[in-house]
């Protein structure tokens, strides 16, 4: 993958996580409680309409994770923009182990509360950001 390309798909991928974290927090009030609801039910496997978005403390929690959610994918969208863009190996030092501080948490307390498909997006979610950062040619290798 060239740089460039690994650019695009980080502020890509960054755009699209933020908008599902925006996602999150509309579907506190909006019609997109249903897709929302459909996630749960995916996340605590097998789909079958047993969980939902319930008000209080559970709101509460989808109103907080989504807005941290879209606040840490556009730190990732800015630090691509001015940092790995110009310096792929700071940015990528300083995105790895923050990809990493965000999987490893959420992979384990998904896990813990039982929604262990959470764990497998997880996974899918960050090979998003890990691809573009370390299948990335250097920039003396695309030269010729």
């Amino acid at each position: 993958m060239t740089h460039a390309a690994a650019i695009r798909m980080l502020k890509t991928v960054s755009v699209l996580s933020a908008a599902f974290g925006l996602a999150m927090v509309l579907a506190l009030a909006t019609p997109l409680s249903q897709a929302l609801g459909f996630f749960l039910d995916l996340a605590f496997l097998p789909l079958d309409g047993g969980q939902a978005l319930q008000p209080g403390a559970a709101s509460l929690m989808t109103a907080i994770s989504g807005g941290l959610m879209c606040g840490f994918c556009v730190l990732i969208y800015l630090v691509t923009e001015h940092v790995y863009s110009r310096d792929a190996a700071l940015g990528r030092r300083l995105l790895l182990p923050a990809l990493i501080a965000w999987y490893i948490p959420d992979s384990l307390g998904s896990f813990a509360a039982g929604a262990w498909f959470n764990v497998v997006m997880n996974s899918a979610f960050l090979a998003l950001f890990l691809v573009p950062l370390l299948l990335t040619r250097p920039a003396a290798a695309q030269t010729v």
